[in-house]
């Protein structure tokens, strides 16, 4: 199929949010399709495009909605025309998209594992009893409180540069972010700890970047299909399956990590009550081509142990 090129004259618009690690996702996305198709930088154009979850700073992300806030805008401009493609972190993504618009193409996926942040402790277990750590993350905060329910969890809002900012200032001893993040962002200067998923199981398609196209778009479709990494498109296929069957949000602490070996899928899952004092795991496996199933069927089978009201808060 031959289709019209982006050129430096008419450009191939690509959506993001303006963090730091944002615009590092949205340039990796614009370095392999120019790379794939032999185009200069200057046929693809980077748009930063405001959204609430960055504008609302000060308060936790369950008051605000969910995780809708980081890409309700720029799906609403990727609709319009404005943008022609939006670059994504995997796991701000909800498991449905809006009408006309498709997430199918996916990047190689990073680390998925959480980085313990300190400037003077190694690990979680180092932490003197009653400290105080950081994370706006309800996963983060649940399994923490599972395995310390000593510790005091504070909110800890903004992009990597305001976290450590906060850290520094002593508003906690310590904090968590992606490695994935990290590595992209090529912070190797930061005190971080990589914690094993045996540890502490990541966010659903942790590490991971998606880009969403209009359904109807096809000169889009043929040019992402030259980017997109078949593998992890296979795992997030299962991760999210878990995820949509669990109608998981910003507001349920819901853990989730699929990977491939040969053939098999091996999927591990984890839900926790808000505040850390239960949580249920489950380790599967299945041939790869059932990965989606796989991750329903774990679902419903931890709904089913959880009973109704696990997810709801306490005060």
């Amino acid at each position: 199929m031959t289709i019209d090129l982006p050129t430096p004259d008419h450009p191939l618009n690509i959506g993001t949010r303006g963090s730091p690690l944002a615009l590092a996702q949205a340039h990796e996305t614009r370095r392999r399709l120019s790379e794939a198709f032999d185009l200069p930088e200057e046929a693809f154009r980077i748009v930063v495009i405001k959204v609430t979850g960055d504008a609302i700073q000060d308060r936790p992300l369950k008051e605000i909605g969910g995780k809708g806030l980081f890409t309700r805008e720029i799906e609403e401009d990727l609709l319009s025309g404005k943008i022609d493609i939006a670059v994504h972190s995997m796991k701000d993504m909800p498991v449905e998209q809006p009408a006309g618009l498709l997430l199918d193409t996916y990047l190689p996926r990073e680390d998925v594992r959480d980085a313990f942040i300190s400037p003077d402790k190694d690990g979680i277990a180092a932490l003197a009893q009653g400290a105080v750590v950081g994370t706006s993350s309800l996963r983060r905060k649940a399994q923490l409180l599972n395995r310390r329910p000593d510790l005091q969890v504070v909110e800890f809002r903004g992009n990597v540069q305001t976290r450590l900012r906060k850290l520094s200032e002593g508003v906690a001893e310590c904090t968590f972010l992606a490695m994935a993040g990290l590595n992209r962002l090529a912070m190797d200067e930061v005190p971080k700890h990589a914690i094993s998923p045996d540890d502490m199981l990541p966010a659903v398609a942790q590490g991971a970047i998606g880009i969403e196209r209009r359904a109807d778009d096809s000169r889009t479709a043929t040019m992402l299909e030259a980017i997109h990494h078949g593998p992890t498109g296979q795992r997030l296929a299962a991760e999210r399956a878990f995820l949509a069957e669990l109608d998981g949000s910003c507001e349920t602490p819901i853990a989730g990590l699929a990977e491939l070996e040969g053939g098999t899928l091996r999927l591990r899952g984890e839900v926790l009550r808000p505040d850390g004092s239960q949580a249920i795991a489950d380790d599967a496996s299945a041939p790869i081509e059932d990965g989606p199933e796989l991750g329903r069927a774990m679902a419903r089978k931890l709904l089913e142990q959880a009973g109704p009201g696990f997810f709801d808060w306490h005060s």
